[in-house]
């Protein structure tokens, strides 16, 4: 059991981990460190975020989990998604919505990827699909700017963060852009890890978002090695989202 747990922490490193940072790894013990640090998030106000009448219930299509582990909607806030085993929460997956009106670094995005704003979405259009994932990908790559500025400034040289390079991929019939933080002890062992899928209808861009090691968000796992079991089935999970409404 103690070298699946390695393995699988092995392979999310692998997978939310830079090339550059990849050659560092194999010096590192797999130790997890089970304290999360509480650390602000500055890239966007809460008062910028909206539920827009998006819910899981309204968007949870397939949820294929490992053995044992079952995915619902959470009833005490319809913007989490829980993640159980035996009765137990193991996780969470946050939604957020952050409306496109108020956010003018992502229009400028758009009309730099020459999407015009308040234009209609045209899914079946390849350039229209090529230009959105540019758009996705320049905000997603100041989001990793931002995030790991906040990041050295709160703990300076202690806690090693990198972004690991967005990738696309589908949720629902959008396509998006995934993306990825992680925080390395240079002992050994990992501080934070976060894992996004990002997307973007006509009017506003959502987040889905979990991690591990960051009491300052909602949706988040206690358990790395959790979190890495569930990673895969987060992004099948995602594929098949109700997705545009």
């Amino acid at each position: 059991m103690l070298r699946v747990y390695h393995l699988l922490v092995g392979a999310i490193l692998l997978a939310f981990t830079p090339v550059g940072i990849r050659t560092i790894l194999p010096k590192f013990s797999p130790e997890v460190v089970e304290s999360p640090k509480s650390v602000v998030e500055t890239t966007h106000n809460s008062s910028e975020q909206t539920t827009d009448g998006i819910t899981w219930k309204k968007i949870l299509g397939k949820t294929p989990t490992p053995k044992g582990w079952e995915v619902v909607p959470c009833e005490v806030d319809s913007s989490l998604l829980c993640v159980y085993s035996q009765g137990k929460v193991l996780g969470t997956v946050e939604i957020g919505v952050y409306p496109v009106k108020n956010n003018q670094k992502f229009q400028k995005n758009l009309t730099d990827a020459g999407i015009s704003l308040g234009s209609q979405p045209d899914y079946q259009n390849p350039e229209y699909q090529n230009n959105l994932l540019i758009a996705l990908q320049a905000w997603v790559s100041d989001f990793n700017a931002t995030f790991i500025k906040d990041r050295q400034n709160t703990y300076g040289n202690k806690i090693l963060f990198s972004a690991y390079p967005p990738q696309p991929v589908l949720v629902g019939k959008l396509r998006g852009i995934s993306s990825g933080f992680v925080g390395l002890k240079p002992e050994g062992g990992v501080e934070e890890l976060h894992i996004n899928h990002v997307v973007f209808n006509d009017k506003n861009i959502y987040v889905f978002s979990t991690a591990f090691g960051d009491d300052s968000v909602t949706g988040k796992f206690e358990s790395l090695e959790n979190l890495a079991i569930f990673q895969p089935y987060f992004s099948s999970i995602a594929s098949d989202l109700k997705l545009p409404m």
